[in-house]
């Protein structure tokens, strides 16, 4: 092997930091994980990472300043005794391994964490385990689904970006903002294909509010409903329902319908809210008749303090 000096491209006198400063940038460029399609890289990242194994070692690097061990770490005098090649790389069972350093934090700080282990840090073909082949990516889709619909968890189909078609079951405690993962559904890839990710976006609705797991609605009512009671139609997220009103009602008054909500994460539904809002004519003679000789004399703001 060449002089390992020539070889990180430094000087004799060079210190410890700057020896691991030329290899981490010999490193970082000849890696072959950056250069599959040159093999001329690999041999030549071999020969660089066994440099530094030598020059990283004090006691090797004397006795290679001092003539007594070649660039591969053999002894220059093989008939001599007491060096017995121990630098360099030596063969494995699955490629080289180092002589002995430990190049976890060089990699680590080249190609991100998590990549320890034998020999050079988990890189193919040193000494290490292969990369398992990259997934393909994942794909984003967002799903507007309308509030009827989201209430009610019906059937949502989906196109993915293949063209096809994909029927979506809503899960229970569905909300804006929530996620669904469709395994297998994104990009290709030589480890098996990625996922799709759906984000679902409930869209508003003209007169139902969400309020949690339940549902809310305002529903008119005339004078002499209220006045007299009556049974009325009103509308729920499953479709219309005939609701009675007791005589005497009043405007703002809550009627609860049970399991017209959204459904929970543990399968039970919430329910819905029927506010009844009085709604009086704008113009009309015959109510301004009744109420002209007809006071109300109670203090309906007394609990306002006015």
């Amino acid at each position: 092997m060449a002089d390992p000096y020539s070889l990180l491209g430094i000087p004799r006198t060079a210190d410890d930091a700057a020896i691991k400063s030329a290899y981490r940038k010999l490193a970082k460029e000849l890696h072959p994980d950056k250069n599959k399609d040159n093999p001329k890289a690999a041999d030549r990242f071999s020969e660089v990472t066994a440099a530094y194994d030598l020059l990283s070692d004090k006691d090797k690097r004397a006795q290679f300043d001092r003539g007594e061990i070649d660039g591969s770490g053999n002894p220059t005098n093989p008939f001599g005794g007491g060096f017995g090649g121990g630098g360099g790389f030596r063969q494995g069972p699955g490629g080289f391994e180092t002589g002995g350093n430990d190049f976890g934090d060089i990699f680590e700080g080249l190609f991100g964490g998590g990549r320890r282990g034998g020999g050079t840090g988990g890189f193919t073909g040193f000494g290490a385990r292969a990369q398992p082949p990259r997934q393909g990516d994942n794909v984003q889709y967002r799903l507007r689904v309308g509030f009827i619909d989201a209430a009610t968890r019906a059937p949502q189909r989906i196109t993915l970006q293949d063209g096809k078609t994909l029927d979506l079951k809503l899960p229970a405690g569905v909300e804006s903002g929530m996620q669904m993962r469709l395994s297998g559904k994104g990009e290709r890839g030589p480890g098996g294909a990625g996922d799709a990710i759906v984000t679902i976006e409930i869209d508003n609705h003209p007169f139902f509010k969400r309020d949690g797991d339940d549902v809310r609605v305002d529903v008119p009512i005339t004078l002499d409903e209220a006045v007299n009671g009556a049974r009325i139609k009103v509308p729920t997220v499953d479709g219309p329902v005939i609701l009675a009103v007791a005589a005497g009602a009043r405007s703002g008054q809550s009627l609860r319908l049970k399991e017209r909500g959204f459904t929970r994460k543990d399968g039970t539904r919430g329910a819905q809210y029927v506010t009844l809002m009085i709604d009086l004519p704008a113009d009309d003679e015959r109510l301004k008749a009744f109420v002209a000789d007809w006071t109300d004399t109670r203090a309906v703001r007394g609990d306002l303090g006015v």
